[in-house]
């Protein structure tokens, strides 16, 4: 069987939830018909096809290790679910810090727990890396914020002409000078901001939408969202932001019959709890007027271990973009990057991204 070769930036616990879910579902009779999974294979790919070859990192607990390892280190608190990982044989390397590594980070950490090792690695060492490996898709996991840092790894995925994935909030595939440059090198590009398998975002987006579909007039919203993990630690800085609430918000106003004003509208992260570790909770209301303009009002609450919400979905996306690797096609995949993000260069209902991503898969044209 062919491998799918990968290279993750930021061994966190998103990717601690990939690798696990990798090994989980290895083989073809891996724990019965493969609860959870979207799509059990996708063209000739199978989760447990896809292979990780190179892992960068910037914590000095991580790198040195191998990526079975590194995953399970601190500050990784999400769920084991898996806890027999194959060695990858992929040494977790250190990576170029940048943005990623946030200043309020050193006064949440009196101990220095957190602190990067002094050493980073050149830009034409992580292109040696990535060519050496023979990788074909990058993974970006890096935390939410780090604008230099993805803007820099996503170069260097360009310069060693492989394929990016976009799981974070920092807009490449839904940039058009970006999306240009993949597609000019006919590289493919997915992204951006991972939406869930069942989270906040996709729940909220069904919510306005089955509104919109019933005649509801939305008047007002909100989602809350509090975590215990790395990621909402790192969002106590309000200024890394602004384009996690961009994602989310315009993935909720995108389905809405009219457009919501501002101050109709909240959705972003609301505080660290950090006895909550990785699991997510989430406060969704929604106000609005029915038959007769007579009032009403929904509130939900979500509570999820978020990493493996997520994992569920790259697994997907990884294999998506490696079909159109196999098929010679490069730039900005469009149904798949609408159905497994947040914020797609094109916004599609759930409906019709996952009726795209189908036909995609079956080799049809791309939406």
């Amino acid at each position: 069987m062919r491998k799918i070769r990968i290279a993750i930036v930021g061994v966190g616990n998103c990717a601690s939830s990939l690798i696990q879910g990798i090994n989980f579902y290895h083989g073809s009779s891996a724990n019965g018909a493969g609860v959870g999974l979207m799509h059990r294979q996708i063209g000739s790919y199978r989760p447990g096809d896809i292979e990780v070859v190179v892992a960068f990192d910037i914590d000095r607990r991580k790198v040195g290790l191998d990526v079975s390892k590194a995953i399970f280190s601190p500050p990784n608190c999400t769920k084991v679910f898996c806890d027999k990982i194959n060695l990858t044989g992929a040494i977790v390397k250190m990576g170029c810090v940048f943005d990623s590594y946030a200043p309020h980070m050193r006064e949440q950490d009196p101990l220095r727990t957190f602190l990067p090792l002094e050493k980073e690695s050149t830009r034409e060492q992580i292109i040696a890396e990535l060519k050496d490996s023979c990788a074909e898709i990058m993974v970006n996991y890096l935390p939410v914020g780090s604008e230099e840092a993805t803007r820099f790894y996503a170069g260097c995925a360009l310069e060693a002409g492989i394929a990016f994935v976009n799981n974070i909030p920092v807009f490449i595939a839904s940039d058009p000078v970006w999306a240009k440059r993949f597609a000019d090198k006919n590289l493919p590009v997915i992204g951006d901001d991972i939406k869930a398998q069942m989270g906040a975002t996709v729940l909220h987006r069904t919510i306005v939408d089955l509104f919109r579909k019933r005649g509801v007039k939305v008047e007002r919203t909100y989602q809350l969202n509090t975590g215990g993990n790395t990621d909402f630690l790192n969002m106590l800085n309000r200024s890394r932001l602004a384009s996690k609430k961009t994602s989310k918000t315009e993935a909720v106003q995108s389905v809405m019959k009219e457009r919501l004003a501002d101050e109709n509208i909240h959705i972003g992260p609301s505080d660290y709890v950090p006895w909550q570790l990785d699991n997510k909770i989430c406060f969704i209301r929604v106000e609005g007027r029915l038959f007769g303009d007579v009032p009403m009002e929904l509130d939900l609450k979500l509570s999820v271990e978020d990493s493996p919400n997520s994992a569920g979905i790259v697994i997907d996306a990884i294999r998506c973009c490696k079909l159109a690797l196999d098929r010679g096609i490069g730039g900005v995949l469009h149904s798949a990057s609408a159905y497994f993000s947040k914020h797609p260069p094109v916004q599609m209902t759930d409906d019709e991204a996952h009726r795209c991503v189908e036909q995609f898969i079956r080799g049809e044209r791309d939406c």
